[in-house]
């Protein structure tokens, strides 16, 4: 806890630039004399530290140290910044895989909402903290029920689905059939707020599409190697569900934080909690439990991993974000998904000559581009 303590300084860029441009300023005017037709106290200040050499090398000394410590607070927010982004990209393959692993387990394959209701729990159990008053990254702010309970069944559906698909597919499909998000998610806000289409996600769209589709058919051909992971037609059609139930998430974020008025982290705050006893409700009637005390010791910490990692994600996505906005985010997405496709990739027991590697390479080939 002691690294969360340590709170990351934000970029100072604006800050330099306009102590810069001001320190130029003022400079010029006690250097030339002038003060273009205004009266100004500060001629009268330079003009005293120009005649007394004493205190205008003092003045230099204190520009410099300013100047250092700016210098130090850049290299600081960058290093976080380095820190941050490694932390969720490792976060988010080691959620995949261990995922993965725990799905593996058929006792565990059908606890899909009970899985679901403890990482909400866990990413609310994160936020609680950084809101307290030792941490103080934001402060709660409360929404109604009603306001919040359609979202928080987005959020439901759009963990639930994708682990579906996992439990149910390679994760090499699973990961290329999230590629369509992003143009998805371009899509549906055009056609529900009349959002401009971007050109990107267009171009996107065709090769995105095609790719998954080459590898939507080949990663669910029957094989006789026992050693080949594959997609069954369950996991398709939990990958293509919850590709529209995250995009229709997506869009629903952005709309209720203008209408809210709230962050990110405070929508997530009360979404959490909402979602988790939601999901209370139908658990009994859909989970299929496993005898928990037959379910050995290294299994209950994957699940512990998987929930740690969920809340790492969470907390590193609003870091990653708010130090380098959301373009960056966005390579790291890319990043993090030609990972985890190589990693599910050497994993998955396939030759580098199977046609379906020709479908991973339209499709990452069509985000990067």
């Amino acid at each position: 806890m002691t690294s969360l303590s340590a709170r990351p300084k934000w970029p100072l860029s604006a800050t330099c630039s306009f102590t810069e441009t001001q320190s130029e300023k003022d400079m010029s005017g006690s250097l030339d004399g002038s003060d273009d037709g205004r009266s100004s106290p500060y001629n009268i200040v330079d003009n005293a530290r120009l005649r007394d050499p004493e205190v205008g090398e003092g003045l230099l000394q204190r520009e410099i140290g300013n100047q250092t410590d700016l210098d130090s607070s850049s290299e600081n927010g960058f290093g976080w910044t380095v820190f941050w982004i490694v932390v969720n990209t490792l976060a988010t393959i080691g959620i995949v895989f261990t995922n993965k692993a725990i799905f593996s387990d058929p006792s565990l394959k059908l606890a899909q909402l009970t899985f679901a209701a403890f990482h909400f729990f866990m990413t609310w159990l994160l936020l609680f903290t950084l809101s307290r008053r030792r941490f103080a990254y934001f402060h709660p702010r409360r929404i109604s029920l009603r306001d919040i309970i359609p979202l928080s069944l987005a959020m439901s559906l759009n963990v639930i689905l994708p682990n579906l698909s996992l439990a149910f597919s390679s994760v090499t499909f699973y990961q290329i059939a999230r590629i369509l998000l992003t143009p998805t998610v371009a899509t549906m806000d055009f056609v529900l707020y009349r959002s401009k289409l971007p050109r990107n996600a267009i171009l996107a769209l065709v090769p995105a599409c095609l790719g998954v589709a080459m590898v939507s058919y080949y990663d669910s051909l029957p094989t006789q190697d026992a050693n080949v992971k594959t997609t069954s037609s369950l996991g398709v059609l939990f990958a293509f569900c919850g590709i529209f139930a995250s995009s229709l998430y997506t869009i629903w974020i952005k709309s209720y934080q203008r209408k809210l008025k709230v962050s990110s982290m405070q929508l997530l705050f009360n979404q959490a909690p909402v979602s988790a006893f939601l999901l209370l409700y139908a658990i009994p009637f859909i989970d299929t439990f496993p005898t928990w005390v037959e379910v050995p010791a290294r299994r209950w910490l994957m699940i512990l991993m998987s929930g740690i990692f969920a809340a790492l994600i969470n907390l590193s996505q609003f870091f990653i974000i708010g130090q380098t906005g959301p373009v960056s985010s966005t390579v790291v997405g890319h990043l993090k998904t030609c990972l985890i496709v190589a990693l599910g990739w050497a994993t998955s027991g396939r030759s580098v000559g199977d046609k379906s590697v020709i479908g991973v390479f339209v499709a990452v080939g069509g985000i990067i581009t």
